[in-house]
């Protein structure tokens, strides 16, 4: 059986052309709705994140962007992970204490320190190179520091609707290679 993607949004919840909610309608996924998506908490996110988890039926893959990444490593420390998440796709992890970041997106400041501990299931993180809310380096750090495989996006911006990444084609074939590294043989998949 394929596992069920969560879909989990960043800051505004991933508006109507974006990727994610694409994705959502296309493959089915369960999707994180936050109470409040533009004033992000590690607490409440992860929190919600963790029902929407339990709620779930089967084998899960995480997919996050942006703060969605970082509810998901914030979840990770919080709750220890879960046995049926097989793996996350992990895109455009927005650093939290970059020295910009109050300019930026202050909301952001409030999920700040990101967790560097290893996560408890395989993930591949995915970052370009003039991300504007996380430099290059500092995704790879974060990757290394989660032991997670990493991919540069090239120059591709936020990858988000703004950088012209709405129906994001690269980005399902990640999401197809990472299933089949995480998935069994003889397992179907997207």
């Amino acid at each position: 059986m394929t596992p069920t993607l969560v879909i989990v949004p960043g800051l505004g919840d991933s508006g109507p052309g974006h990727w994610q909610t694409l994705w959502t309608e296309k493959f089915g996924a369960a999707r994180v709705q936050q109470d409040d998506p533009e004033a992000p908490t590690p607490q409440a996110w992860a929190a919600r994140l963790h029902e929407v988890i339990e709620a779930t039926p089967g084998d899960l893959v995480l997919v996050g962007h942006s703060c969605g990444v970082l509810t998901i490593v914030h979840w990770a420390r919080l709750f220890g992970g879960h046995g049926r998440v097989r793996g996350a796709l992990l895109v455009s992890p927005t650093d939290a204490g970059q020295a910009d970041m109050a300019d930026l997106a202050p909301a952001v400041l409030a999920l700040a320190p990101v967790p560097l501990a290893p996560l408890p299931f395989p993930a591949l993180v995915v970052a370009s190179e003039n991300d504007p809310y996380v430099r290059s380096e500092r995704a790879q750090a974060f990757a290394d520091a989660w032991e997670a495989e990493f991919v540069t996006a090239g120059e591709a911006g936020h990858l988000n609707v703004a950088s012209g990444h709405g129906e994001w084609e690269e980005g399902e074939v990640l999401l197809s290679e990472a299933l089949h590294a995480w998935t069994p043989p003889g397992v179907t998949r997207f």
